[in-house]
């Protein structure tokens, strides 16, 4: 791990993986811009670690107090190092009843919240010629499909796809980007900040069994102090990949998707190449399973 201090910036670093994250930044002996929606819950932080964390208010829905907020950690610290897009949050119900302000509210928070930082951060980080976004999603990010989360999840597969473009985009101008794909881990994302809506009886066999699942106190076995801690030498090295699934029920999950799509796109491949003009057509279609 390289020695030289970096400064992070984090959002939603009051509680969860933003909280840790904070705290293994600072153990690290970075700095830390401590953003959340009331600053007053990072006091702690401030006093443990004195000026080394600097506690801004930031509502990421917010394009301007993203600016004003990243405009704060360059004045203070002089620059920044690793932005970092935790914010987020979900409620579970079928997308049919899912009331249609809910679910824009959660996407502003975790699609748009992504896009007013991330764009924030851009003419920094380009000045710099240096930098590192790591942007949060999920494994439910990757591979989708799970009842009740509708909101969250198209979120998540947006933040991929943005984040690739900005890759792209960027690939010469000294900026990385990293999209954290966790498991379930044991913050409080199914918790207070979560409300679970009653589910009609003919959604009980799925979004229902989520619902049951997530009330009758599931233990998640990820640990997000100790993720925090790989995320931080992942910041300090060379090494960073485009994308780092978390926890290993997380990676069987990942590794059964890329399977199945593999499989998927080599049985339906003449099919899909006879679309092409001047293709063998027509071609049977695969058989039924």
């Amino acid at each position: 791990m390289s020695t030289q201090a970096r400064t992070w910036f984090i959002t939603g670093s009051s509680r969860g993986f933003g909280r840790s994250l904070a705290v293994a930044a600072l153990e690290a002996g970075d700095n830390v811009v401590a953003s959340a929606r009331k600053p007053e819950q990072l006091a702690e932080l401030a006093a443990t670690y004195g000026d080394r964390v600097l506690p801004v208010a930031l509502d990421v829905t917010d394009p301007a107090a993203a600016e004003a907020a990243l405009a704060a950690g360059v004045e203070t610290y002089g620059g920044i190092s690793v932005v970092v897009n935790n914010a987020g949050y979900a409620n579970l119900s079928p997308v049919e009843i899912t009331d249609d302000a809910d679910f824009r509210r959660q996407f502003d928070t975790n699609f748009w919240g992504v896009y007013n930082v991330s764009r924030a951060a851009l003419p920094l980080l380009k000045k710099q010629g240096s930098g590192l976004v790591i942007q949060f999603s999920s494994i439910g990010g990757r591979v989708g499909h799970t009842p009740g989360l509708g909101s969250y999840q198209a979120a998540k597969f947006a933040v991929d796809g943005f984040t690739r473009v900005l890759a792209a985009e960027t690939a010469p101008l000294g900026i990385r980007w990293l999209v954290v794909e966790p498991g379930g881990f044991a913050t409080d994302w199914a918790g207070s900040s979560m409300r679970i809506e009653d589910v009609p009886q003919d959604y009980r066999p799925t979004v229902g069994a989520m619902s049951d699942l997530l009330r009758g106190g599931m233990v998640a076995p990820g640990d997000p102090d100790r993720a925090a801690e790989i995320l931080v030498r992942v910041a300090h090295s060379g090494t960073v990949p485009s994308h780092l699934v978390l926890g290993a029920a997380a990676v069987r999950m990942a590794l059964d998707h890329s399977h199945g799509q593999i499989a998927e796109a080599n049985a339906w491949q003449a099919v899909s190449a006879s679309a092409d003009s001047g293709a063998a057509y027509p071609v049977d279609l695969p058989a039924a399973a």
